[in-house]
């Protein structure tokens, strides 16, 4: 069943166009639009079809009804086991383990997030296209925000702040902020470095503890740039722990020891704060 946004529509565009409405007030973007223009009674005023250049008018009722995605842009439905920490019409929020990829690649078929979050929505019999805002590298666990259609995928984008939580191999006390800019040397290999050619990237970290040998560190990204933590304390001399493509081999962990371990966002529909956190996998519980 199509998705349907209802917006009640106060004093202040009263005599305004539905189209200044939609593009300041619920934020939708002209490419969604233009969809929602070609879509059947798309967009309604009251029950009626409505244009774009039509009035509005205090009281009046906004509906959107939103196209259903093609069941071609599904992915493969794999049964891999995922936690959901939070899920309505809008939403999904999934806790990501290390080791699974976000989208199927060459080196990946089948065995993604995307495979595993299809056959979890086709289970229920929901639609299952994947949009993820953001993304979390395959050795990177915590919390993956979805949406579940794109109009809510593109209110969502660059809106949530994350937490991470790091042990870097090495000893941080106090806080402190990385701006070392990060570029990518070989166009053929997903290895970045940080060099003066690159794009600006900001890091911010906290200490919260260390043994003498590594640290744990609370971390919030001003950019978000590719492997950016990773490579800003492989750059100070300190990679991840775990983290072999940055320097830092270690047996108790198969994959760098990071992970998001909190999202703070505004729900692009109600527009209530939303906190959703996520614990430590066991062997990060483990290391630290």
């Amino acid at each position: 069943m199509a998705r349907q946004l209802e917006f009640l529509i106060d004093a202040r565009f009263n005599g305004k166009k539905i189209r200044e409405y939609l593009k300041s007030e619920a934020k939708v973007s002209h490419r969604m639009l233009c969809i929602l223009k070609r879509t059947p009674l798309g967009i309604t005023v009251n029950g009626a079809h409505a244009r774009t250049v039509d009035l509005l008018h205090t009281g009046d009722t906004l509906v959107l009804t939103l196209p259903n995605d093609e069941v071609s842009a599904t992915p493969t439905p794999t049964d891999i086991p995922i936690e959901i920490l939070y899920m309505d019409d809008d939403l999904i929020v999934v806790n990501k383990q290390a080791g699974l990829a976000m989208h199927e690649t060459h080196n990946h078929q089948g065995d993604a997030l995307s495979n595993a979050l299809a056959y979890y929505l086709i289970q229920r019999g929901e639609p299952a296209v994947f949009r993820a805002v953001g993304r979390l590298d395959k050795g990177t666990s915590g919390i993956v925000v979805c949406a579940r259609n794109k109009y809510c995928a593109a209110r969502l984008s660059g809106q949530i702040q994350k937490t991470y939580f790091a042990v870097a191999d090495g000893v941080f006390t106090d806080s402190g902020t990385i701006d070392a800019p990060i570029f990518r040397p070989d166009p053929n290999k997903t290895l970045r470095a940080v060099g003066e050619n690159g794009e600006r990237a900001v890091t911010h970290w906290e200490a919260i503890r260390t043994d003498g040998k590594c640290t744990l560190l609370r971390i919030h990204l001003e950019t978000g740039r590719t492997h950016q933590i990773r490579v800003h304390f492989a750059h100070l001399g300190a990679p991840l722990v775990g983290d072999d493509m940055y320097g830092s081999t270690d047996l108790r962990l198969t994959h760098q020891a990071l992970h998001c371990g909190e999202c703070l966002f505004m729900h692009p529909v109600s527009g209530k704060a939303l906190t959703v956190t996520a614990p430590m996998p066991e062997d990060l519980q483990r290391l630290v």
